[in-house]
């Protein structure tokens, strides 16, 4: 029988001790009758060795070796042995003070997710909160670029996706285009320079993303036409903000890196970039309003709509949109209209218009009470000082919205006032944090809600619309979102508005909430608060049944209301209730 061994050493205050190697046989082989024909014969003329012999010899050896306290081990054993001799392994009784073990430093290897900027270990290759490619090719292709796969493995399945849409705009040229797009590549110097431990998620991926999107779609370049970028002037920049507030800004061209607050930085680019932004906004506002071009999409970072009159805030420098809305009305407009769907609440944006009543300010945003940044935009800020009903808040009470809610609520509340409002000139403080899979916004709405409301929005004005990027977070929900949007601009034809929508119980009491409050100054609300009073009536008609029923899922014997069981007959009946 063939023997298992196992090389063993003993470690003794830092060093190791080699044993003597032996090998211990199974008995009964032939091994070891030839072993014990060995030459170790004794006065009684034994021929080898017995078992008690043996054991004799093992014993004094360990004796020998009492000096250590341990019992001397070969280097091969066999698991047997080991099992017999656990003591063996025991270094309780020694001493081993000074021993020190090799201390080994463990680098933990990660990654970040391109897409969403989460933090997963080197071993995976998936993103664990969106699923993206460790070597995703979304800055390159988009989010026609798939997300499970490698860039290498992506060029021919991205040119076969998009070589129709490419074939279908490649005769359009820049002269004739209605649609135009801002956008200039300096705005990509304004970064995060202090490495922290995590990317921000304002960053500059988020326009490589979105222009990468519209390349392989054909669309920009293709069927846009690009206007050219320039810096805002002092005096535009004036008519929103203070001039301390300008100075600080214009400061941060002088530092390598800066910040406003803990989450809103600069460097020495940043103050040149929102200029950029600001002065492509006004132009862009400017063209449409004109009628040199239709519509347009301002493809421009960083954004705005947190940015008051006195403070840089919530990753925003200047407000883009409101130094839109005054080029507009420099061009001659007169009402204009701001619709925000960004996840946060536009407090600058209505700071700056909340005694104005040629802009009506709509806000649809997270609130849940104030607990949501940045904890503004009540559904009772209305306006002041005699520009009540003309900030219109929609605030809603939880996370997870998606589709139906926001289609509801412009159905119920943004389109009825702003169509009151007749106004000149609309424009969009696009963010796209509020889309599915922005880990900002933790909310639900697809492309297909944002092109609804954009159909929606672009029936106002003349179709005299400007579209202001603003938050967004996830790469690839932002820009499939905003490629969505751009295409309701160019005119691509849009599935019909949906007429029974169904939102949820949290949408329709914060839109009911809406209409209760703005009533007093919108009265042509009146008609959809009642409309909406009988659908709730019913939902709570509904929810009671259902109780009812799944009370009476059990029905007990009659006999029971007279007998021992009469308490359980009519908790089941539904006569009696537990608190």
């Amino acid at each position: 029988m063939v023997s298992e061994t196992v090389q063993v050493s003993c470690v003794t205050n830092g060093g190791t001790k080699s044993n003597e190697s032996f090998k211990r046989k199974h008995l009964g082989s032939d091994e070891h009758a030839s072993a014990s024909r060995h030459d170790s014969s004794d006065a009684k003329g034994d021929i080898g060795p017995s078992d008690r012999d043996l054991a004799a010899n093992i014993n004094e050896d360990t004796q020998a070796d009492d000096a250590s306290k341990k019992v001397r081990l070969p280097k091969e054993l066999t698991f047997q042995d080991m099992y017999h001799n656990q003591d063996a392994f025991d270094d309780d009784d020694e001493d081993d003070s000074d021993w020190e073990p090799v201390q080994k430093h463990i680098e933990i290897l990660k990654w970040f997710c391109t897409n969403c900027t989460m933090v997963n270990l080197d071993d995976v290759f998936l993103c664990d909160i969106c699923g993206e490619h460790k070597e995703s090719g979304i800055l390159r292709h988009g989010f026609y670029a798939s997300p499970f796969s490698p860039e290498v493995e992506l060029v021919q399945v991205e040119s076969e996706a998009t070589g129709r849409e490419k074939e279908i705009w490649s005769e359009a040229s820049a002269s004739n285009c209605s649609t135009a797009v801002g956008f200039d590549e300096r705005m990509l110097l304004h970064s995060e320079v202090e490495i922290k431990s995590h990317p921000h998620p304002e960053r500059p991926d988020r326009l490589r993303a979105i222009a990468a999107s519209l390349s392989a779609a054909g669309i920009f370049p293709g069927k846009c036409c690009l206007i050219p970028a320039r810096e805002i002037t002092l005096e535009e920049l004036q008519m929103v903000h203070s001039s301390e507030h300008i100075e600080v800004v214009e400061l941060t061209r002088q530092m390598f890196s800066s910040y406003f607050t803990p989450d809103t930085y600069a460097n020495e680019h940043s103050a040149h970039a929102a200029r950029l932004a600001a002065g492509l906004c006004a132009d862009l506002a400017s063209a449409i309003f004109s009628g040199r071009v239709r519509n347009g999409f301002a493809l421009v970072r960083p954004p705005g709509h947190h940015a008051g009159v006195t403070q840089a805030m919530g990753f925003c420098l200047h407000n883009n949109a409101a130094v839109a809305a005054l080029a507009a009305q420099a061009a001659g407009a007169k009402k204009v209209l701001i619709v925000d769907w960004d996840v946060h609440h536009g407090n600058g944006t209505q700071e700056i218009f909340d005694q104005n009543k040629s802009v009506l300010y709509i806000s649809l945003h997270r609130h849940e009470g104030g607990k949501f940044y940045p904890g503004t935009g009540s559904a009772f800020e209305v306006g002041t000082k005699g520009a009540e009903g003309y900030c219109v808040n929609i605030p809603w009470s939880r996370g997870g919205v998606g589709d139906n809610d926001y289609i509801f609520a412009f159905q119920h509340v943004v389109l009825p006032i702003a169509s009151k409002f007749a106004p000149d000139f609309t424009i969009i403080s696009a963010g796209f944090d509020a889309a599915r899979g922005d880990p900002l916004g933790c909310c639900d709405v697809t492309p297909a809600g944002y092109t609804q409301m954009t159909h929606m929005l672009s029936t106002l004005s003349g179709g005299k619309l400007l579209v202001v990027l603003e938050g967004g977070y996830n790469l690839r929900s932002i820009s499939s979102s905003a490629t969505a949007v751009i295409k309701v601009l160019l005119g691509e034809s849009c599935e019909c508005e949906p007429e029974n929508i169904v939102p949820s119980k949290a949408g329709l009491l914060t839109v009911l909430e809406v209409l209760k409050i703005q009533m007093k100054y919108w009265p042509n609300l009146s008609s959809s608060f009642e409309k909406l009073q009988l659908q709730r009536a019913m939902y709570s008609v509904e929810k009671k049944q259902k109780q009812v029923k799944r009370r009476r899922v059990f029905e007990p014997p009659l006999w029971w209301r007279w007998g021992r069981k009469q308490l359980l007959f009519h908790i089941l009946t539904g006569h009696f209730h537990l608190k």
